[in-house]
C-alpha cells in the first residue's frame, strides 16, 4: 500500500456506533505513510471524543463550520485544498443522504462541496437502513459523481440484526484507499522527470543556485508511479525522500543533469522537465576557496549551460516533452514562446512572484499551454496538481 506514502487524508467521522473504529483507521492510514487530519460531525462526538482522535492523529480535530479562529483564514477551504483524499468513515445513512443532496449545513458536508480531489465513503448502518430504497438511490447518485463507495460488510450488528451495513474493517478500508490512487493510465510507459535545483560551483565551498525545493518534481514522480509508469527521477540537491519505486539519478550541476537526461532517453515515452536548471555557470571554477580582498567588487564570467529540455525535444525518436516555465511577469507570453522555441508538446507555466505558491510551497496554481489550447488549474496541493497533470499527459498518449 505504498501509494498512501505522503498522501494527505482528511478523515470525516459521522454519527454511529462504528465511530469508535475511526481511531484504528487513523492508525492504519499512518502505518502506510499517510498524513491524517480529522473532521467530526456533532453526532460523531456523542460516540467518540475529539480529544481521542486528536491524540492519535497528532493534529487538532475540526468540528465547527463557523469557527471564528479558523474561518478568519477561510479554514474550511484550506482544509479542502490540503487533502488528497476525503474519506468519510463511518458514513451514516443521514450523512450519505445529505451528501447526495449537495448539502453544506455543517463542516463535513461543506468540505465535500469544496474538495476537488477524491472522495470516498465507508457506509455503516443498520441492515434495514442499508437496504432501504432511499439509501440505495442516494448511493447511486454518489457513484454517478465518482464518489468511491467502500463496503459495507455483512454480519452481526450492534442492534442485534444480521445483514449488510457493518463498517468494513479498517485494514480493508485503507487498502481500498490505496487502490484509489492506482490509475493504470500509464501502464507500460516510461516517464523521466527532472526535479530540484542545480548547483554551479564557484570554488570548492560556494555555488550559484536557486530556490527550487523539488517538491513538484517529486510529486509528479509519485503520480507517474500511481499511473503505472516506470519512473526515472533525475534530481538536483534536495532534502526530499524520493518515491521508493522510482529510479533515482542524482545530479548536482546542469552538466550532470544534461548527461543523465540524455542517458535516460532510451525507451522514454514522456520527459517532464520540472528542474530549475541554472541557465549559466561560472566559466572558471577556482581550485581553492576564493579569499575576500580589499576590492569592493568581484567579476565572475558566466557561460551558458546546455539546454536540457530543448536537447530532449530534438532527440529522435522524440518523447512527449513537457517543460515548466517559472516566470515573474508576462507568464503566458513567455511560456508560449518557450513552447514554440524549444519544440515542446506542453508547457506548465506558473507565476513564482506569488509568495504562497511555487518555489518551496506545498501548493501551486498553473496554466497548461499546448500548441492549440490553454487550461488553468487552480491553486491546490502539489500532489493533487501532479495527478491532474499526469492525467492530462496520459490522455494525450491514449
Amino acid at each position: 500500500m505504498s501509494s498512501l506514502n505522503n498522501k494527505r487524508v482528511l478523515l470525516g467521522v459521522s454519527g454511529g456506533i462504528a465511530a469508535y473504529k475511526s481511531a484504528e483507521i487513523i492508525r492504519r492510514l499512518q502505518d502506510q505513510g499517510a498524513q491524517v487530519r480529522v473532521v467530526m460531525t456533532p453526532a460523531a462526538q456523542e460516540f467518540i471524543t475529539p480529544l481521542t482522535l486528536q491524540a492519535l492523529s497528532g493534529n487538532p480535530v475540526h468540528t465547527d463550520l463557523l469557527d471564528p479562529a479558523a474561518e478568519a483564514a477561510m479554514g474550511h477551504i484550506e482544509l479542502a485544498r490540503w487533502a488528497d483524499l476525503l474519506l468519510i468513515a463511518p458514513a451514516s445513512a443521514d450523512f450519505i443522504a445529505r451528501l447526495a443532496q449537495g448539502k453544506g449545513d455543517d463542516l463535513l458536508t461543506t468540505l465535500c462541496l469544496a474538495h476537488s480531489a477524491a472522495i470516498a465513503v465507508a457506509p455503516a448502518m443498520n441492515q434495514a437502513m442499508w437496504r432501504n430504497p432511499a439509501t440505495q438511490d442516494n448511493l447511486a447518485v454518489l457513484q454517478r459523481r465518482e464518489v468511491a463507495i467502500i463496503g459495507p460488510d455483512a454480519g452481526a450488528q450492534a442492534c442485534g440484526d444480521v445483514g449488510p451495513g457493518r463498517l468494513l474493517e479498517p485494514v480493508a478500508i485503507v487498502e481500498h484507499c490505496a487502490d484509489l490512487f492506482q490509475t493504470g493510465s500509464l501502464d507500460g510507459k516510461t516517464v523521466v522527470i527532472t526535479a530540484g535545483p542545480t548547483r554551479e560551483a564557484l570554488d570548492p565551498v560556494r555555488f550559484i543556485s536557486n530556490h527550487s525545493s523539488g517538491k513538484m518534481g517529486y510529486a509528479l514522480a509519485e503520480a507517474a508511479l500511481e499511473a503505472g509508469a516506470t519512473t526515472v527521477l533525475i534530481s538536483g540537491p534536495t532534502h526530499l525522500t524520493p518515491p521508493h519505486r522510482a529510479r533515482l539519478v542524482a545530479a548536482v550541476s546542469a552538466a550532470d543533469m544534461h548527461a543523465a537526461s540524455l542517458d535516460a532517453l532510451q525507451n522514454c515515452d514522456v520527459f517532464i522537465a520540472t528542474a530549475a536548471v541554472a541557465d549559466y555557470r561560472p566559466n572558471q571554477v577556482a581550485e581553492q576557496k576564493i579569499k575576500k580582498t580589499d576590492s569592493d567588487s568581484m567579476l565572475v564570467e558566466l557561460v551558458k549551460n546546455p539546454d536540457i529540455v530543448a536537447a530532449v525535444a530534438a532527440h529522435k525518436p522524440k518523447p512527449f516533452t513537457v517543460g515548466f516555465a517559472a516566470e515573474t511577469e508576462q507568464v503566458r507570453e513567455y511560456a508560449r514562446a518557450k513552447l514554440q522555441r524549444k519544440n515542446l508538446d506542453l508547457v506548465v507555466a506558473n507565476d513564482v512572484s506569488q509568495a504562497d505558491i511555487g518555489f518551496n510551497s506545498d501548493e501551486n496554481a498553473v496554466t497548461l499551454i499546448w500548441p492549440a489550447k490553454e487550461e488553468n488549474l487552480p491553486q491546490q496541493g502539489k500532489h493533487q496538481l501532479a495527478r491532474e497533470l499526469i492525467k492530462r499527459i496520459a490522455a494525450q498518449l491514449a
